[in-house]
Order: structure tokens, then C-alpha cells, then sequence
């Protein structure tokens, strides 16, 4: 599916305009622009990863949860994964993600959503082929382990649990627009919520901690052009940013007016983010 162009000043949907931080610990606020980054990781997951998904077993008849799935972009790219056949269930901890992501899925029967915390989802333990959670952990200081010893009661005998999560000390953007320091406030807003934004290097060893094998376990990383209109999830938490103190209100004009001009510009910034894939097996 091809991201379309969002431009800084679309009014946002009617649907986007009444979401508000998807809950009291996660940050990025939703917005069109944040719809447009969503919709751009599950493209590149579904590219990326396509040997990742067919080894752990997102494959035609498919019983899949996806976990952490915010407004439903991958949950629906997972869907059209397993087929008619399979069985697609996205949790979320905010209803108003999750008015997005019935959207998102409206077409596709082998998939629905509840409101769930990571760590505490309300769903049948022992029911899934696969347990995705991808993005969660990072934002989850201090719950990482209660979240992955959860989502592994949640596989099958023989099933898996698939974690997708950053290492955001490798990321790169180049060259970076002049009063673009957006990162090293997106970087102490975490430390000062107590989240791991390297938490990409501890996917194996969480994985064993919750009695898992680990299958495969690699950095997903691909430099490329960043689209016109795509933001990142720094973009996404500057209010919560200015809420607790690590940025102004200037800090976030001068990056608004730093992104416009990135978006005008006849050559755009090349990016680098280094994710890592990780797959743990429950034993049999």
C-alpha cells in the first residue's frame, strides 16, 4: 500500500481530532501525521520482516494477537497475513486507538480488538500460534519483564512470541535541519519516565526469562529517504514533552517551523533507525 503524503498543515479527521494520548504512560498523541507513521512501519514490516513472520508462524490459518496494537495498521496488515482462515485479535489500553483500529479492520472478519494492558491483556492464556508485541516495551519502563512472562503464557504449546523494539542510540538522521534537536529531548523525556529506549539489545535475554527459546534475533535496520510528512514518535510526544517539563513551547515551534522546511526542501534527509527482531518459542 503506498503512504500518501501528509502535509503539516492537513486539518486532521474527524475521527483523529478526538484522540488524545493513547494512555496515561504512553506519549505519542495520534494525529493524521501519526496515522502516517503507523501506516509506514507496517509497510516495512511486511517487507522487512516477511521471513521473520513465515519462521514464527504469521502464516494462512493463523491464530495471532497483536498486542500494543494502537490504532490498527498492523493488526490489519497481520489480518490479510493469516487469511480468512485465521484469527487476528489486537489489544490496546486506550478505546480511542481502538476506534481506529475497528477502521482499520472493517474489511476483515478474521480480525478484532479489546481494550488490554500489555501485561494484563484479559485474553485466553495458551490460545495463540503468535504473540506480537512490537513498540511496547520501549515505552514501558520497569514492566518489560511482567509484559513478555505475560505474552508467553498467551502462545500455545510450540507457539511463539514475536517482539519488535528499538536500539534509538544507533538512529540517524542526515544531514539534521538546523534547530532540529527534537532527540535529545525525546531521549531525557524517556529517562525521566524510567523507559529503556535501548531495550532492542534485552529482547533475547526477556525472552528467556520468560521461558522461551530464542529462534532468531537480529537488527532490522533500513537507510532510506524520510518520506515528505512523516514524523517521528518524538513529533508525536512534544505536548506530554511540555507537560513534564523537557521542552517549551518554543522548543516545539522551532521544530514545527524545522519540519516544514525539511518538507519544502528538494532533497530530503536520509534516515537510519536500528530495530531489532526478536522470536522466543514456548516449549512444548
Amino acid at each position: 500500500m503506498p503512504t500518501r503524503r501528509i502535509d503539516d498543515g492537513e486539518p486532521a479527521s474527524a475521527a483523529l481530532r478526538t484522540v488524545h494520548p493513547m494512555s496515561s504512560d504512553y506519549a505519542l498523541q495520534l494525529s493524521d501525521q501519526e496515522a502516517a507513521r503507523y501506516l509506514f512501519m507496517a509497510e516495512m514490516a511486511a517487507s522487512d520482516e516477511a521471513a521473520d513472520w513465515a519462521a514464527a508462524g504469521i502464516v494462512p490459518g493463523a491464530a495471532v494477537a497483536d498486542v500494543g496494537c494502537g490504532p490498527g495498521a498492523m493488526l490489519a496488515v497481520i489480518a490479510d497475513a493469516i487469511g480468512p482462515s485465521g484469527t487476528a485479535v489486537g489489544v490496546d489500553g486506550d478505546e480511542g486507538a481502538l476506534v481506529l483500529a475497528r477502521q482499520a479492520i472493517a474489511d476483515r472478519p478474521q480480525a478484532r480488538v479489546q481494550v488490554g494492558r500489555a501485561e494484563a491483556t484479559g485474553l485466553d492464556p495458551g490460545s495463540f500460534d503468535v504473540v506480537v508485541c512490537r513498540h511496547v516495551l520501549a515505552h514501558n519502563g520497569g514492566r518489560e519483564e511482567a509484559i513478555v512472562a505475560h505474552l508467553a503464557e498467551l502462545a500455545k504449546p510450540g507457539g511463539a512470541v514475536y517482539l519488535v523494539d528499538v536500539h534509538l542510540s544507533g538512529s540517524s538522521l542526515h544531514p539534521v535541519p538546523p534547530g532540529m534537536d527534537i532527540d535529545e529531548h525525546y531521549r531525557a523525556f524517556h529517562a525521566h519516565r524510567g523507559n529503556d529506549l535501548l531495550v532492542g539489545l534485552r529482547l533475547g535475554s526477556l525472552l528467556e526469562d520468560a521461558g522461551l527459546d530464542v529462534e532468531r534475533y537480529h537488527c532490522v535496520g533500513r537507510v532510506q529517504r524520510l518520506p515528505v510528512g512523516i514524523r517521528g514518535p518524538q513529533w508525536a510526544a512534544r505536548d506530554a514533552m511540555v507537560a513534564e517539563g523537557v521542552a517549551t513551547a518554543e522548543d516545539v515551534a522551532r521544530w514545527h517551523a524545522a519540519f516544514v522546511e525539511m518538507d519544502r526542501a528538494p532533497s530530503r534527509p536520509w534516515m537510519f533507525i536500528p530495530m531489532f527482531v526478536a522470536v522466543g518459542r514456548r516449549p512444548v
